[in-house]
């Protein structure tokens, strides 16, 4: 079946709230745990919160504790009768050198103060509080202690978590795509449906890791410093959140246009690799034809459209740290000067404005992290989206109610194709109305010209895909009566497409089959003449291959049909089985299939129709339709469609 165009890139995400609620509720099974850690990352915020309170206290301790000399203090020094004349005159001196104007330079004093005569320095030294300064910070300690430890612990349990969830769902998707029928995997790139098992998984499972928790400690800090500011005072909390709001209005027109930037940024992936898939699969195809330049072309348009969707998205979310920077000082710039004339006119102290300079990090720093998580939160709407798209993709019909079961240790092998109808849609009619009978240990042909439906009968009688109309009976009993995994349990299949997995010899040919011993293995190896290129190898049935080209195709495709052969099923089905062998080889396989086919009803498509001379019964197609059928001898008598078909291979060899 034609692979369709690729699909066009959405401009918007379609339901965000809905992706990333579904995705919650696809958490519930994690709730709790979801729930823990987020209570700890918010208690872990609000310690945050409690602290700059108490370095405001701390602070204030210690300022009190240090030498305070005002105009007030001056004049009761000056006015004590206590003090000699002379510890007054060195006194006022020292007043002289630290006044700047009429404002005594602090640091002056402070150097100066060793010099006060002791008299004096009595009267204003301030002692500092060490034992009151010793518990506030030991508080902070144990505060921001046990802060980063339910930070620790949640930061544990949300990738637990999102690890957990990511199994889940690529697990999830493991069983849909075996529910899925043909007919899916025959429409959508391979790329594409590879994309959305790693890519837009590992999306999903990193930003929640990374974003969950981060959106709920900024949201705590955010608010809890709001209120936290207006509690220690109401005219510094309007000053920076004032200051701020300018970083609200840029992160929601940024936030506005990121968003259709990481839809497509998700989609251009998956076109991307379902690109790169196809051509490696084919470069050989590639270079024979001279291809290189247009799959360079082709490639280069992809990239450059994941390249403009990456940039535009990175450029706008990293728009964000720049611009909550730039707010973040403006707000300590603010912070400074309006807690200065405060503190100057004895409305908050000190120790107030070292808080409040805290409290603004803590208000501005949350609004660029939830920016940035609710970027990640788009692009794992959008990653989402794509993995329940596939999820929630029609399943091949619904198998609970069937009862009936074939043994295939007591199959006779009778096949019956009854009034046949198919169509992949409405306006592609494939199969218009196929009858033909099989009988037990019969070898059928099936031959036709391409696109007469010759696969497509194999594809119905596997139940790959359902028929429309019609029926088509095992032993008597419709395949609609029989599950999928019975039906495939009767059948021995061997394509033209050969298929080695990554794993030993041994591995390959006994594969999803028990209780095969080495000699049998070794005796269908025989068979099928690939046992001297088995033993060739370095470790026989131990050695690793894999679906490289370091074995050739025709090796390929007679380690397939030994494997075949080790399935002992009832019916057989070869579709091209001889295709990619030489004619030396062909001539061995065909022996080999003639073993094979033994007390087999077997299935047989070729378009060598030199191959199937032997069979029992030929069926011949056009155009979705049995136009002929007999033996190889009846079918050249009728000087018919089939002798054309036969006589034009000896034609074009004429030729």
């Amino acid at each position: 079946m034609p692979r369709p165009m690729r699909r066009g890139i959405p401009e918007k995400s379609r339901d965000f709230k809905g992706s990333i609620k579904r995705l919650f509720l696809s958490l519930n099974k994690w709730r709790y745990l979801l729930i823990i850690s987020l209570i700890l990352a918010m208690i872990s915020a609000i310690f945050a919160l409690i602290a700059p309170n108490k370095l405001s206290d701390l602070s204030d301790e210690v300022y009190a504790g240090l030498p305070n000399i005002s105009e007030d203090n001056i004049k009761d020094i000056m006015a004590n009768d206590n003090i000699s004349i002379e510890d007054k005159a060195k006194f006022k001196e020292i007043i002289d050198k630290a006044k700047n104007g009429e404002e005594i330079n602090s640091e002056v004093m402070l150097k100066e103060i060793k010099n006060i005569p002791e008299s004096i320095l009595n009267l204003i030294d301030r002692k500092i509080d060490m034992n009151r300064v010793k518990n506030i910070a030991l508080f902070l300690a144990i505060l921001y202690i046990v802060s980063a430890l339910f930070n620790y612990v949640q930061s544990i349990i949300m990738t637990t978590t999102s690890n957990n969830f990511a199994k889940k769902l690529r697990s999830n998707i493991s069983v849909k795509m075996n529910r899925l029928p043909l007919k899916y995997f025959d429409s959508h790139e391979t790329g594409d449906v590879l994309s959305r098992i790693t890519n837009d998984i590992d999306t999903i499972a990193q930003n929640m890791n990374q974003s969950l928790a981060t959106l709920v400690t900024s949201i705590t800090l955010f608010l809890g410093s709001i209120l936290m500011m207006f509690i220690t005072n109401w005219i510094m909390a309007i000053t920076a959140i004032v200051s701020s709001l300018v970083g609200f209005m840029f992160m929601g027109i940024i936030l506005g246009k990121s968003q259709k930037y990481f839809i497509e940024r998700q989609v251009e992936l998956g076109n991307l690799n379902g690109y790169i898939e196809e051509i490696y699969s084919g470069h050989n195809v590639v270079k024979a034809y001279n291809g290189e330049r247009l799959a360079n072309e082709e490639f280069d348009t992809l990239n450059k459209k994941l390249y403009n969707c990456n940039r535009k998205s990175q450029f706008l979310s990293g728009m964000m740290q720049p611009i909550m920077m730039f707010v973040g000082n403006l707000g300590y710039v603010a912070v400074c000067v309006v807690g200065a004339i405060l503190a100057s006119n004895n409305i908050i102290s000190f120790g107030a404005i070292v808080a409040f300079i805290i409290y603004v990090r803590l208000f501005t720093n949350p609004l660029s992290q939830i920016a940035q998580a609710m970027t990640s939160l788009q692009s794992t709407a959008a990653a989402s989206e794509r993995v329940f798209d596939f999820l929630d993709e029609e399943e091949m019909s619904s198998e609970k109610n069937i009862t009936k079961h074939l043994d295939k240790s007591k199959v006779k092998g009778k096949i019956e194709f009854k009034n046949v109808k198919f169509a992949y849609n409405d306006d592609r009619v494939i199969i218009n109305d196929f009858s033909a009978k099989a009988m037990p240990g019969e070898k059928v042909a099936i031959v036709g010209p391409t696109g007469a439906g010759k696969t497509t009968m194999v594809n119905l009688l596997m139940k790959f895909y359902d028929i429309k109309d019609g029926d088509i009976l095992i032993d008597g009993v419709s395949i609609k009566e029989l599950s999928r995994e019975n039906i495939h349990d009767l059948f021995v299949m061997v394509l033209q497409d050969t298929w080695l997995f990554d794993g030993t010899v041994r591995e390959n040919l006994k594969f999803n089959k028990e209780g095969v011993t080495d000699e049998e293995i070794m005796e269908a190896c025989k068979t099928v003449g690939v046992e001297h290129f088995i033993k060739t190898l370095p470790g026989g049935l131990n050695s690793h291959i894999d679906d490289s080209e370091s074995v050739s195709q025709g090796q390929k495709q007679l380690m397939t049909i030994a494997r075949g052969m080790l399935e002992n099923a009832p019916f057989l089905i070869l579709d091209e089985a001889t295709s990619n062998v030489d004619t030396r080889t062909e001539e061995l396989v065909q022996k080999a299939m003639d073993k094979l086919t033994q007390g087999k009803t077997s299935f047989i498509i070729a378009h060598r129709l030199s191959t199937i001379k032997n069979a029992d019964l030929i069926l011949v197609m056009k155009d979705g339709n049995i136009i002929e059928q007999g033996t190889h001898d009846d079918l050249l008598k009728k000087n018919g469609f089939y002798a054309e078909l036969y006589n034009s291979q000896f034609d074009t060899i004429t030729e």
